[in-house]
């Protein structure tokens, strides 16, 4: 049997920034260094949160902030080590943990 399993889940906006670089890309570049299972990011049609703006795309496609969501899969172990540098690099925004059933 495998060890314990966790979905850890950020989401943040698509115009945030580390240093020069957009959050998302930073995140995911940091847990490749961290040798992390794997990451997804997945842009979000529209969504809104604790500042109750609706972020959305719009006319011809043009962007007002819409929502990234990083999804992470990984024992438990591992991801709970690397929470606290993930963390730090999210000002605002949420990230969670859940534990999830791989299906082989």
């Amino acid at each position: 049997m495998s060890p314990p399993v966790k979905l850890l889940q950020i989401y943040i906006d698509e115009t945030d920034l580390w240093a020069e670089t957009p959050l998302y890309e930073a995140i995911v570049r940091r847990l490749r260094q961290l040798e992390v299972s794997g990451a997804t990011v997945q842009t979000g049609s529209m969504g809104f949160g604790s500042h109750m703006q609706v972020h959305h795309k719009r006319l011809f496609g043009i962007s007002d902030d819409r929502p990234i969501i990083i999804s992470v899969v990984d024992n438990e172990e591992k991801l709970r080590r690397i929470l606290p540098e993930i963390r730090k690099m999210v000002k605002e925004g949420l990230v969670f943990l859940q534990d999830v059933e791989v299906i082989p």
